[in-house]
């Protein structure tokens, strides 16, 4: 109906393709339009069954039930279902080799790509996965795709033992995850796992994270429904539920314990949230300093918080600024960002603190000083704000550097680092796409062996530094850069 070739489903009882809930839903409409000669006389039990209720995603081979409104597991005596699969994979296999014979071609004609493919003089083989969207997605492949980057965290779950969830009849066979196998047999940290297990394999040019968007339907009811999300917000649930999940361990195998043995990330590691010591607080945790003064009678209030991400407002001089090379007006960089989210400032109206001294709200002062810097700085730009009526997006460009963020000077005792500490390199881009949070496009950039590769989910892409530094960037990952052995001692 609409022509598009993004998520076609096809109907097991008269083979029709249309698109799926994923895209504009003409697979529903083609159900409910088969409902209408129903209506006028009563339903037999004959006639219930040759209802057009249940429809097969041609990407993921999972099938639908329009009437349950649920997807379904069970097949028919015969087995027709796996037929439908097999007859699909087949016909995709066939596609996808042909298809990669013709990218082959192209690829030796490029004189661009094979450039970007030769590595100390061999030429390699691009052998990044892209990740299906299964209907506006891309805000959770572009984050997983960042983290599957990050070698110290994304190894740690890889190498963690796999969790077997089936037992019985379904163990050892392959299944298609869908919301009908319960609630309690799921696993994010195991999905996860797979996850990233199937990226920069090379054996696949695009994988599809259905059992994982299908846990995070289960554990994260915010992100039910094929609609548009932040994936910033998605981020955060993530990191946090995996460290939940971490703490809590399975099959009575505490994966808390299992990071304890792992003395490169616990040692060091004084950041708890909620709990336990788990990879993503060891990775991710750092810690700020929060101090409070009374502009009335000098109290001074300090608290520490633990943070896994640093939130900075775009100052608002620079709000203007659209690109990169845009004449007039002063370029806005990655540390006017930290200097305004560091400096003091001066509370307004609406944030009066409550001086125990003055036993009242005063006005006050407020300035953040960074006690723990992480081993990975994840720094989110706040490009959506609230307006009264809708959410804006600021679309100022934000030069950030590639390599050498010297946070030294946000340090609350920077006498205490060493030369290098305090040093972090880009691994990591996410950037949106479109005005507003609801719309739009996530695509992530990320380094990978010491290339840069564009991730636009299905879509693998080798770019370069150039490119990389020109983007739009919304969440930024730093790494911290390893100390060179006897520095310390020079």
């Amino acid at each position: 109906v609409c022509r598009s070739n993004k998520s076609p489903w096809v109907c097991l009882t008269c083979s029709s393709v249309h698109c799926g809930r994923y895209v504009n839903g003409h697979a529903k409409k083609h159900y409910e339009d088969a409902q209408i000669p129903m209506t006028n006389h009563k339903k037999t039990e004959k006639q219930e069954k040759v209802q057009h209720t249940v429809c097969m995603d041609c990407s993921s081979y999972s099938t639908y039930c329009y009437r349950c409104d649920d997807f379904v597991v069970n097949d028919t005596k015969l087995g027709l279902v796996q037929k439908v699969r097999e007859h699909l994979q087949n016909l995709e296999n066939s596609a996808f080799t042909s298809d990669r014979h013709r990218k082959r071609k192209l690829l030796e004609n490029s004189s661009l790509n094979s450039k970007l493919l030769k590595v100390n003089g061999s030429t390699t083989a691009l052998c990044a996965t892209g990740l299906r969207n299964l209907g506006n997605t891309c805000f959770m492949n572009a984050i997983l795709q960042s983290l599957s980057n990050i070698q110290q965290f994304c190894c740690y779950f890889k190498e963690l033992p796999a969790v077997e969830l089936r037992n019985g009849k379904t163990a050892g066979r392959r299944t298609y995850h869908t919301r009908s196998q319960g609630d309690n047999n799921v696993s994010l940290v195991e999905e996860f796992r797979k996850t990233l297990c199937a990226l920069w394999q090379g054996s696949q040019t695009a994988f599809s994270p259905e059992s994982l968007f299908y846990v995070v339907w289960k554990i994260m009811p915010n992100f039910r429904g094929y609609q548009q999300q932040d994936a910033h917000e998605f981020m955060r649930y993530l990191l946090d539920h995996l460290h939940l999940e971490l703490q809590g361990g399975f099959n009575g195998v505490s994966r808390s314990v299992i990071l304890q043995e792992n003395s490169n990330l616990s040692g060091s590691n004084k950041c708890c949230i909620n709990g336990a010591s788990t990879v993503v607080t060891a990775i991710f945790g750092g810690i700020l300093q929060n101090e409070v003064n009374c502009l009335i009678c000098g109290t001074e209030s300090r608290k520490f918080d633990p943070f896994l991400d640093l939130s900075l407002d775009i100052p608002s001089q620079f709000r203007n600024k659209r690109t990169k090379n845009q004449e007039g007006g002063p370029l806005c960089t990655l540390r006017d960002c930290l200097r305004s989210f560091t400096d003091l400032e001066e509370l307004d109206e609406t944030e009066l603190y409550m001086c125990h001294k003055c036993k009242k709200k005063q006005k006050s002062t407020k300035k953040f000083w960074i006690q723990k810097l992480p081993k990975v700085l994840c720094l989110h730009l706040k490009r959506f704000h609230w307006t009264a009526y809708l959410r804006n997006k600021v679309d100022t460009y934000v030069e950030f550097p590639l390599r050498g963020l010297d946070m030294k000077c946000y340090l609350l005792e920077p006498e205490n680092s060493g030369p290098e500490s305090c040093l972090y390199d880009l691994v990591a881009v996410v950037v949106h796409h479109g005005s507003g949070v609801g719309s739009g496009h996530y695509t992530a950039y990320a380094a990978h062996e010491g290339r840069w590769f564009h991730f636009n989910d299905s879509t693998v892409t080798l770019t370069d530094e150039e490119t990389v530094g020109k983007a739009k960037a919304y969440i930024l990952f730093y790494v911290e850069r390893q100390a060179k052995p006897g520095a310390e001692k020079l």
